[in-house]
């Protein structure tokens, strides 16, 4: 219903990785599977609409239209997953985090036709984790799009965008 939610892989020797963010009001969870090889963790206050699964594959079987709504969404994120993977695969470190930023700006609370203001969801060691990058990395990344006006950082976490096409553009420089 809102907030964002990270999902996490725990590895076998317990470290974990960050492998995708929902925002609201995306469905989050596996129907047909009884348990998902994912955790879906808290990464912003959330507010979180939960069915139980035996209503869910009831509606789900009596509605075609919410069939075909979570088709579409896991189309979409299917999408999403192959467009991430190249964003990690072959974009500079200044193209992840501006690809990173975008992807939340866009799913944030618009705030103006041009201008957009959200919190990071992420720490700079998530950030990192989630991008491939070091914490330095991260944190050099940010200075360098702030100090050429891309984007404000206030107390840390608020970002502001005051033009979203100079952030779409660093992404596809």
């Amino acid at each position: 219903m809102r907030g964002v939610v990270k999902l996490c892989k725990v590895m076998p020797d317990g470290r974990q990785q960050i492998v995708g963010l929902q925002f609201a009001p995306d469905f989050v969870g596996r129907p047909f599977v009884r348990e998902s090889m994912l955790s879906a963790q808290a990464a912003t206050d959330a507010e979180i609409c939960v069915f139980p699964r035996d209503l869910l594959d009831r509606m789900i079987s009596e509605t075609p239209k919410l069939q075909r709504s979570l088709l579409d969404q896991a189309l979409k994120e299917l999408d999403a997953a192959r467009e991430w993977m190249l964003t990690l695969g072959r974009h500079t470190a200044e193209e992840k985090v501006a690809s990173l930023l975008h992807l939340i700006a866009t799913h944030a609370e618009p705030q103006t036709a041009t201008t957009t203001s959200f919190d990071l969801p992420l720490s700079r060691a998530e950030i990192a984790d989630f991008l491939g990058l070091t914490i330095e990395t991260v944190s050099r990344q940010l200075t360098k799009l702030r100090k050429s006006g891309v984007i404000r950082i206030e107390n840390f976490r608020h970002i502001i965008v005051p033009d979203m096409d100079e952030l779409e553009r660093m992404i596809s420089a």
